[in-house]
């Protein structure tokens, strides 16, 4: 058996985590079955590369030999990667747009209005829980474009070179069931939801963020807090099990209610990313044009939102910046 770049990636993964058992739980393997295969690295290599004890796991000299040239290799093999990824993308970026997004309430309207504009345009989404998944797979080239949203005024992380603009800024609302004793009401101070459970979607930045803090201020801890995904989040409120914080313009769903928080004490900004670097960039300004556009889409599911809005000229669509559209 020869050495393969999966095995450095072994190497380094137990070097960084000290240990063979937290390596194998980073690398999604049974840790009898990463022993077994470092096992088989050693013997390729001729001797031990790391000396075990309850302590956990410490790189021989051999150890830190391959560790040293793993560092080097590594990245270069994902830089080369990218780059090759990048080229074979780069026919005609009018031909194909590629999309991934992290609960976006616009991207299915935002694929409509597309197809219907450019029928030539072959368009494909990809949907993921993390922000930065979707922001390394279109710095490499894999994806031309990012939806996604972040709570408050944060930015997604500046590492992969993405341009970031912003499409909408949302008050967050709660989804309760019809039958919730605040159902009836317009708004709901935070603080009036003390006692509920909740539940989130995973990747929702909302309650890693901004939501604990928001309801320290107002004076509470929340509860338990349930992960799951979209459809099972409605089916647990639904059952009066929990409710859940949503975006403004989240789809109206038979049962449910969705209502403005008192005081709008979470935000959450809806962004579009791209590479300035890749073929995408070429197209992107129309494509964040189409993006609005599909917001705009959006609001006539909800007119009292609607009406709202043009009351609080600070949220949906911002006027200043580039094409008329706020930088993250």
């Amino acid at each position: 058996m020869n050495l393969e770049l999966r095995h450095l990636r072994v190497v380094c993964a137990i070097a960084e985590t000290g240990s063979v058992t937290k390596a194998a739980s980073t690398l999604g393997l049974a840790q009898p079955a990463l022993t077994a295969q470092l096992q088989r690295i050693e013997r390729i290599l001729g001797g031990p590369l790391f000396e075990r004890d309850r302590r956990g796991a410490r790189p021989t000299a051999l150890g830190e030999l391959v560790l040293d040239r793993a560092r080097v290799l590594l990245p270069a093999m994902k830089g080369l990667q990218d780059e090759a990824a990048r080229l074979a993308g780069a026919g005609d970026p009018l031909r194909r747009y590629r999309f991934g997004g992290v609960n976006s309430p616009i991207l299915g309207r935002l694929v409509h209005r597309l197809g219907g504009e450019r029928p030539d345009v072959q368009i494909s989404t990809y949907a993921s829980w993390s922000v930065d998944e979707l922001a390394q797979m279109v710095a490499g080239g894999r994806l031309d474009f990012a939806l996604t949203g972040v709570c408050g005024d944060a930015t997604p992380s500046a590492e992969f070179g993405l341009s970031w603009r912003e499409v909408a800024v949302d008050p967050v609302f709660v989804l309760l069931p019809q039958t919730h004793p605040l159902a009836g009401r317009k708004e709901i101070d935070l603080v009036d939801l003390r006692r509920e459970t909740w539940v989130a979607a995973p990747g929702d930045g909302c309650f890693g963020d901004c939501f604990a803090a928001a309801c320290a201020r107002a004076g509470f801890t929340p509860r338990k807090v349930y992960e799951a995904d979209v459809r099972a989040a409605e089916d647990l409120v639904d059952a009066g099990t929990a409710v859940a914080l949503c975006q403004a313009t989240f789809r109206p769903v038979a049962g449910l209610v969705t209502r403005r928080l008192a005081g709008t004490p979470l935000r959450w900004r809806l962004l579009f990313g791209w590479h300035p670097e890749t073929p995408a960039a070429v197209v992107a300004e129309p494509v964040l044009a189409t993006a609005v556009a599909a917001y705009t889409d959006a609001l006539a599911h909800h007119p009292d939102y609607l009406a709202w809005l043009l009351a609080h000229p600070d949220f949906g669509v911002q006027p200043s910046g580039v094409g008329g559209v706020r930088t993250a």
